[in-house]
């Protein structure tokens, strides 16, 4: 017995360690992988929940009305407040455009921007452009959009030729819950909120915040396959209408490119369809292509993430 020790411990020990480390870089390689996931069509049919324990999953704006991330990113006004008060980033890390939480103190200044109560109850009979959460016991709240005086002032001026004006104008107010884990993009640090695209953003935040080294692009398409707007939750609140043309994809694309040029050693998998306009390479990207840029299929995916 006590030769079998001396023989073979050593060797059983120097497996357990092997086997340790691999372990260890295992959990490493799957935990720097980050799911960057748009809501473009192509990725209708794929089961997000595939992915969890696989990496960090960053959503984007409405997704979270269908499937729980691991991180949201939005970065307008109303999607941005409607996720929130949804009481998502009790839950999970919420990033959002220029989220500075205010003190309580401050709400009327902001709101009413010196408007008497009188002013403030005629406006609020004329417009219900205003969204706001409870308040509860809150003692902060982030605002974006127009203040009542500005309201007050387009009414002022012709009630009539400015209706459509008044109706187009909204206020968008937070009050911050209880356990709150939303974050200001601008927090991120050494570059201030570069106004991206909620997709880009999704995977700068990935690299800078959660280390990524491989960025997955599901659902980021670029293009529409059809005359009308590439998006699943087109023609829903905070969305524009699903007839609408498709939109521009310069700055999706150079922001994109940005993030590779800045990111050398991290791996970018772009997931596309089997064909179609959206499974075309990105002329703009070529420079990366085989280098830090790839594009890979569903089923592909599906065995990276098995």
């Amino acid at each position: 017995m006590a030769r079998y020790f001396d023989e073979e411990w050593p060797k059983e020990e120097e497996l357990l360690n092997i086997g340790m480390k691999m372990s260890k870089q295992h959990k490493r390689d799957r935990m720097n992988k980050a799911f960057c996931i748009g809501n473009g069509t192509s990725r209708l049919g794929f089961d997000l929940n595939k992915l969890r324990g696989k990496g960090t999953i960053m959503g984007c704006n409405a997704i979270y009305r269908d499937f729980k991330p691991d991180v949201l990113v939005c970065v307008d006004n109303g999607i941005m407040h409607e996720a929130y008060q949804s009481g998502i980033a009790s839950e999970i890390d919420f990033y959002a455009r220029n989220w500075t939480k205010v003190p309580a103190l401050h709400y009327e200044m902001m709101l009413y921007a010196g408007l008497n109560l009188n002013e403030v109850n005629d406006v609020k009979k004329q417009w219900d452009g205003l969204y706001e959460n409870d308040r509860g016991n809150a003692t902060e709240f982030v605002m974006h959009g127009s203040n009542l005086s500005g309201i007050v002032n387009i009414i002022r001026k012709d009630k009539t030729r400015n209706k459509e004006k008044i109706n187009k104008s909204y206020s968008y107010i937070s009050w911050i819950y209880d356990n709150d884990r939303s974050f200001s993009i601008d927090d991120l640090g050494d570059k201030k909120d570069l106004g991206w695209a909620c997709g880009p953003m999704s995977g700068y935040i990935a690299i800078k915040k959660y280390k990524a080294n491989e960025i997955y692009m599901i659902g980021q398409d670029l293009v529409s396959e059809t005359s009308t707007v590439n998006n699943i939750f087109a023609g829903t609140r905070n969305y524009v209408p699903k007839e609408q043309a498709p939109t521009p994809h310069v700055n999706w694309i150079d922001q994109w490119y940005t993030l590779m040029d800045w990111n050398p050693d991290v791996k970018f998998y772009k997931v596309n369809p089997d064909q179609g306009k959206i499974a075309e390479p990105i002329k703009e990207w070529q420079k990366y292509e085989g280098k830090n840029l790839f594009y890979i299929g569903y089923p592909t995916l599906d065995k990276r993430v098995e």
